[in-house]
């Protein structure tokens, strides 16, 4: 039970009612029909509560069609004096479960035609009691199908730490999909409800009381696109102390925001943005580092940010401030559910220059941060720091992922597979870079970041960009190579791509080693063992023979210096470089690398 402040209990159900009610008024969610039933009990006392505060009006109908058909009308009605046409304000409409939802369906289908913004919450049965015959239980997700503009499966209540909060996130985003806030398109939303027993205030009424009604946080506010000079970002504190985070996809308004405002850019390899002289390098490791980011206040993201925790772990900070700037209409990249702004686009004022220039103190300890890191993961990775032979260098993947990305060039794309090689790639951009130089072209599929379809998507890439003069290279790992394995096959009427694919190969899955996984696999021999059987999946193929196999070329070096020669010359078609290096260690080398900036990172911004 969730403790209530006056030392009585609350269930989890009617903690997560009364807080969701109270932030959807603070939405503009005022009006609320509620259908009676159980399953839905605990919206139902925490919608009584709110009425007789004044927080909502509630209207109660004992027959679900006509409370879905009142709540429209509520909905319309709100915007029949406006002098021009405007959006209706939101309302919500609550059911049981079971047929109950199903009678909301004409209501939800005229809303959806209309452009009404109705709120449709339906309470459903837990889901270990889904498909087992339960009472009034049926399948409600999904149920209005494409009449809803949003529709979000929400898990039953336990007291979980951070359950109301990521309720509140899904009703956000609810709420400003029904108002068509992202893309002017107004409508239906169903938030599907579970809720597990006890279904009632269970500390008795004075008890429970007290906890009523729930005071919403800070919220999301989405910034709806419009004509004119564009927004601003969140900046309540001291604008000096930003930070621009470019995700996947972000482009260059990224990096010309940075160097505007003076602000340290954290640019993954596939932005569009990196390099330049605000571009942190080796930022996951960084951020890191004891008290760098203690005094960071805002953050303004744009793109989709996907490849390290430490990233995710500072956009979630409660003190921390978070823009994301997300053009078109639909859902923004936020997964710590804590976003302050969401907004189309900046208004053009922020690229240009602010003031100080320089980003002042703050950037400049980012500054220093960067060269510390950049110095520790030069050390391990330039020419002479590396043994003749790859197999068994320290960070030979780190070393193969720099001399490829030393050789993509101004006139070459680089198409980057999941797991390990975009994330080496991520740590040693910019280390051959001029710090003027335009970012490289870095392509890979970071929608879902799967291994499936990367020698495929490469080949694709190869044949859009040769007819635009570009030349193609793609850095994979030994499974990625192995998944896609048909993407080397060509028909003989096909047109020819010209795609030279680096396979890094450590015979098996590297990326769980540097995870929880590689650490468990430390604890002995049999940690070991299950290790390497159910995530390091050793296979011993020979890439060589299967190579020959769809009329490929393969070549097989094993020096950085016969690296280097292969790379900067690849013959026309589609060729594999294949390069073994050790996996035994890298979860040590992942660590000691990382504690080695940190350390130069603390020492160069005391």
């Amino acid at each position: 039970m969730s403790p209530a402040p006056d030392g009585g209990t609350a269930a989890p159900a009617v903690t997560a009612a009364r807080a969701l009610v109270a932030d959807l008024a603070a939405q503009g969610v005022h009006d609320v029909v509620l259908a009676p039933g159980s399953r839905s009990a605990p919206l139902a006392y925490a919608l009584a509560e709110a009425d007789a505060v004044g927080l909502v009006r509630l209207h109660v109908r004992i027959d679900e069609r006509s409370a879905g058909f009142l709540a429209l009308g509520l909905s319309r009605g709100s915007a029949a004096g406006a002098a021009e046409a405007a959006v209706p304000a939101p309302v919500a409409v609550v059911t049981t479960s079971g047929t109950a939802v199903a009678n909301l369906h004409p209501a939800v289908l005229e809303a959806s035609h209309s452009r009404v913004p109705l709120v449709v919450l339906t309470a459903d049965r837990p889901h270990e009691l889904r498909g087992t015959g339960a009472s009034q239980t049926t399948d409600q997700v999904g149920l209005f199908g494409a009449a809803v503009r949003y529709t979000l499966d929400v898990p039953a209540p336990d007291g979980r730490d951070g359950e109301v909060r990521d309720l509140l996130s899904a009703a956000r985003r609810a709420v400003a999909a029904a108002r068509g806030l992202r893309d002017r398109h107004p409508g239906p939303v169903q938030l599907n409800l579970a809720f597990r027993d006890p279904l009632h205030p269970v500390g008795g009424a004075e008890d429970d009381a007290a906890t009523a009604p729930a005071q919403p946080g800070r919220g999301v506010e989405v910034v709806p696109p419009a004509a004119g000079p564009g927004a601003d970002p969140a900046l309540p504190r001291d604008p000096t102390r930003t930070l621009v985070v470019a995700g996947d996809g972000a482009g260059p308004d990224a990096r010309r925001l940075a160097e505007a405002r003076g602000w340290p850019l954290l640019a993954e390899p596939t932005s569009g943005a990196g390099g330049g002289p605000r571009a942190v390098a080796a930022y996951r490791s960084v951020l890191g580092a004891d008290g760098l980011a203690d005094d960071v206040e805002h953050v303004v993201v744009l793109g989709r940010p996907t490849l390290s925790r430490p990233v995710q772990r500072l956009l979630a900070r409660p003190d921390v401030h978070v823009t994301v700037v997300a053009p078109g209409g639909g859902p923004w990249p936020d997964p710590a559910r804590h976003a302050a702004r969401v907004v189309d686009r900046l208004a053009d004022r922020w690229f240009a220059p602010g003031e100080p220039a320089d980003g002042g103190a703050f950037a400049a300890r980012w500054q220093a941060a960067s060269r510390a890191a950049a110095a520790e993961v030069d050390a391990v990775t330039r020419t002479d720091a590396v043994d003749a032979d790859l197999v068994t260098a320290p960070h030979a993947a780190l070393v193969v992922a720099r001399a490829v990305v030393a050789a993509t060039g101004a006139g070459d794309v680089l198409v980057v597979g999941a797991s390990n090689p975009v994330r080496d790639v991520d740590l040693v951009l910019g280390l051959d870079a001029a710090p003027d130089a335009p970012p490289a072209r870095i392509l890979a599929n970071r929608g879902l970041a799967g291994i499936d379809g990367t020698v495929a998507t490469a080949s694709g890439v190869a044949l859009a960009a040769g007819r635009q003069g570009l030349r193609t290279r793609a850095l994979v790992g030994d499974l990625t190579f192995l998944h896609d394995l048909n993407g080397l096959l060509r028909g003989p009427a096909e047109d020819r791509a010209d795609l030279q694919v680096v396979v890094v190969n450590d015979d098996g899955g590297s990326i769980f080693a540097t995870l929880e996984h590689g650490a468990l696999a430390q604890e002995g021999l049999e940690a070991a063992a299950t290790f390497e059987r159910v995530f390091g999946t050793s296979h011993g193929a020979d890439l060589a023979a299967l190579c020959a196999g769809y009329g490929v070329a393969h070549r097989r070096v094993d020096d950085l210096t016969s690296l280097t020669g292969a790379l900067a010359r690849p013959p026309a078609g589609v060729s594999v470089v294949e390069v073994r290096v050790p996996r035994a260690d890298r979860l040590a080398e992942s660590r000691d690398l990382a504690a080695r900036i940190a350390t130069a990172v603390r020492s160069a911004t005391r």
